[in-house]
């Protein structure tokens, strides 16, 4: 299966297209590498071409790396694991170094010029091979993105691109692509030096021969490989270098709080690089990347962010049943939720019918859609046929009637147990016996809401995150009856808006909320206690959340969470065990602090709602203690509050499969992404070391941290979740 393919022309050009056989993006693997190695050869031993020209055969040129490939190199290498990566990253570099100097003799002089044509996005190693080309071409396509963003996945540019990339613009010009990992569109793209020109795709080829056959030995010297280069911005000890390094290590702990390797490997590897010669660098490059690749967190990452959501989103656990693609979806409720999704659904090709009470609602929430349109306008990212386009999708009305030819039904109303049936039934009077209704519920049993249906079978629930459109995680919950077709239906919708499935069983809370409620419990409680809340907040932080216990409660609001609880001590009775956190939250939002939403929460505000730190009355209610706990024991209560439901969740069999655990606890709340979520984390740690901590916090703090058996028998037998679970095995099984 050839995936690079070499042609000669008359006109004294090679031309190698990238057109990878049975994949819809080109992505590199190691064989297709050995190709491309074997084709440079080629063309540079041949006296009748003159030049190279890359492109692709498809309308993207490249997605990166096969990642699988590095898994597959670790365990080739046996005992050497490093020593493998180390040899099959080199062997990159030397091929595209072989790429770069195109046969030039010391003298810099009798190199084939090599350019490339970028006809759609560019990513990872893709940006890679186009750094080391002479001159970047790329089409004028504005839904194309050019970047390197392995760092989003817990690991950096490995393929030369940190090297080329910081010696190109310098290290502080070089952090929002190589640290941060923004994609650019072509013109911002040209901004940032990514590529040199931009041009019509029609001319994207053409531009880039013309250019072959008119470059000269000095249009393919790289600044480095002539005398007297100097590394723009300044070099670690010119004094102008020397605060870009400073400020750039501190900007680098103070986003990752030191939690997340990548990162600093990646500045180590530009400092270093920059104070010996390009050859040299690159080894270093090498060294770092290895050292990133065989530290567990970044293993963590790639599994959960790359393999476990790719595999989550081609279906790895989607029933069989047919093609359920939706063509019409009806959204009852046009509230913040139901306006959300009707947008990611217009946006996304569907037909969407929103319905409200009263039309005033029902065009607010159409509304909503053109907001979001407006300010895509605004930055240039949608154009005013975009725009009318999505809106023509929506149909906002008061009309019962106009479901009457909807595939799917998405009630988005009140979390009200009698208002979702009432809709229901008038919902199912109307629509067609094929049609599929989805509740959108974060907290009410689907089991219970099914009953109102005629077709339990036909019964299921959704639950979007908040703001729909910017949420990745969509979590998808099967009732007691809710069949295949149902399942299928959920999950081809969700493909559809482009987002993250993960699919559960019914219980209380689900997966999701029943992991996040602990831990935004567990830093109320500790309020409660006397802990310093600036402790817990940044205990949290330096475990890599984004967001503290409190201020994600402040954010989500506090008398969301004083419905939850007086719901759930409800259905519970004397079993219920948060009474000394609704002693916390109910007390504020007795003194009207609801959170961001009225200016005054666990935090103080300004008038235009920006946050300005934590209340300095809560200290009136609750004094801090005179002896504070250590960090780490304020981290291991916050980490095992939700890390611990997690292992129930699937012990229980509401989670069926732990690679739905980890990535829908990264996309779902954010939980340490360095960590890879909850069951790589154990893993990283261990599972006899994670019940030493559960027992430990058991004896002082109750009956909350017990260890499931799943646990304690991981730890007796010496396992981890991903040997025993990783292929989506069952905790049963």
């Amino acid at each position: 299966m050839a995936d690079f393919r070499l042609e000669k022309g008359a006109d004294g050009l090679a031309v190698i297209t990238w057109d990878a056989e049975g994949r819809s993006m080109n992505v590199m693997t190691r064989e297709a590498f050995g190709d491309v190695d074997a084709m440079i050869d080629d063309v540079l031993a041949d006296d009748a071409v003159k030049g190279i020209v890359i492109t692709s055969g498809k309308k993207d040129f490249a997605g990166g790396m096969d990642l699988n490939a590095l898994a597959t190199i670790r365990e080739e290498a046996g005992d050497t694991p490093a020593q493998g990566l180390f040899d099959f990253t080199m062997e990159g570099h030397r091929i595209l170094r072989k790429l770069e100097r195109a046969g030039m003799d010391d003298k810099n002089k009798g190199g084939k010029p090599v350019a490339v044509a970028i006809p759609g996005t560019c990513a990872g190693i893709g940006t890679e091979i186009a750094l080391a080309c002479h001159r970047r071409f790329m089409a004028d396509n504005p839904k194309a993105k050019i970047g390197l963003p392995e760092i989003m996945v817990g690991i950096f540019p490995g393929g030369g691109g940190t090297t080329r990339y910081s010696r190109m613009v310098g290290a502080m010009a070089a952090s929002p692509v190589l640290l941060e990992g923004k994609m650019l569109d072509p013109k911002k793209a040209k901004g940032a030096s990514l590529v040199d020109e931009v041009v019509p795709a029609d001319e994207l080829l053409d531009r880039a021969k013309a250019w072959v056959l008119e470059a000269t030995d000095a249009d393919i010297v790289k600044p480095w490989d002539q005398k007297g280069w100097k590394m723009p911005g300044g070099e670690p000890y010119h004094p102008s270098g020397f605060m870009t390094f400073v400020g750039a290590s501190a900007m680098v702990n103070g986003q990752t709080k030191g939690v997340y390797p990548a990162a600093k490997a990646l500045l180590s590897a530009v400092y270093e690089g920059a104070l010996v010669p390009f050859d040299t660098a690159l080894k270093i490059e090498a060294r770092w990347f290895v050292n990133v690749l065989m530290n567990p967190s970044s293993t963590a990452m790639i599994r959960s962010l790359f393999l476990n959501k790719q595999a989550l989103e081609k279906g790895a656990n989607r029933p069989e049943a047919p093609d359920q693609t939706v063509k019409k979806v009806g959204i009852m409720g046009a509230g913040m939720m139901g306006a959300g999704i009707a947008y990611v659904s217009a946006l996304s090709g569907i037909e969407v019918v929103l319905i409200d009470q009263e039309q005033a609602n029902a065009d607010k929430g159409k509304a909503y859609s053109e907001g979001l349109l407006d300010k895509g306008i605004s930055r240039k990212k949608v154009t005013q046929d975009k725009k009318d386009e999505v809106l023509g999708r929506i149909n906002a009305t008061t009309e019962y009637e106009a479901l009457s030819d909807c595939d799917l039904i998405v009630e988005a109303v009140f979390e009200d147990t009698g208002i979702k049936a009432e809709v229901t039934k008038k919902v199912e009077a109307v629509v067609g016996k094929d049609c599929i209704f989805a509740t959108n519920t974060s907290t009410l049993p689907i089991t219970q809401l099914a009953e109102a249906s005629e077709r339990p079978d036909q019964f299921i629930g959704i639950h979007f995150f908040s703001p729909v459109d910017k949420m990745m995680l969509v979590e998808i919950i099967k009732g007691e009856k809710t069949g295949d077709r149902a399942v299928a239906k959920a999950l081809d919708f969700v493909r559809q808006i482009r987002k993250t499935p993960i699919v559960v069983n019914d219980a209380r809370f689900f997966y999701a909320n029943r992991c996040i409620i602990p831990y935004i419990n567990e830093g109320v409680r500790m309020v409660k206690e006397g802990v310093e809340p600036a402790l817990i907040e940044n205990a949290a932080k330096l475990l890599g959340f984004p967001l503290g216990p409190l201020q994600l409660t402040d954010e989500t609001s506090i008398d969301l969470g004083v419905k939850i609880a007086k719901a759930t001590k409800a259905a519970m009775g004397d079993e219920y065990p948060n009474d000394e956190v609704d002693d916390v939250l109910f007390w504020l939002a007795n003194e009207g602090r609801l959170g961001r939403k009225t200016k005054a929460g666990f935090y103080a505000y300004d008038d235009s709602g920006k946050r300005l730190g934590l209340w300095d009355g809560l200290e009136g209610r609750y004094p801090v203690a005179n002896e504070q706990p250590d960090l780490s024991r304020v981290q291991h209560r916050l980490m095992m509050a939700q890390v611990l439901e997690a292992v129930r969740a699937f012990e229980e069999g509401v989670l069926e499969d732990i690679r739905e655990g980890d990535v829908g606890a990264i996309l779902g709340w954010g939980f340490a992404p360095w960590s890879g979520g909850p069951f790589s984390w154990l893993d990283i740690l261990g599972a006899a070391r994670a019940v030493e901590i559960c027992e430990a916090l058991t004896a002082e703090e109750g009956e909350r941290f017990a260890t499931p058996n799943l646990l304690r028998k991981m730890a007796e037998s010496g396992g981890t979740f991903y040997a025993e679970y990783g292929d989506g095995a069952a905790a049963a099984a």
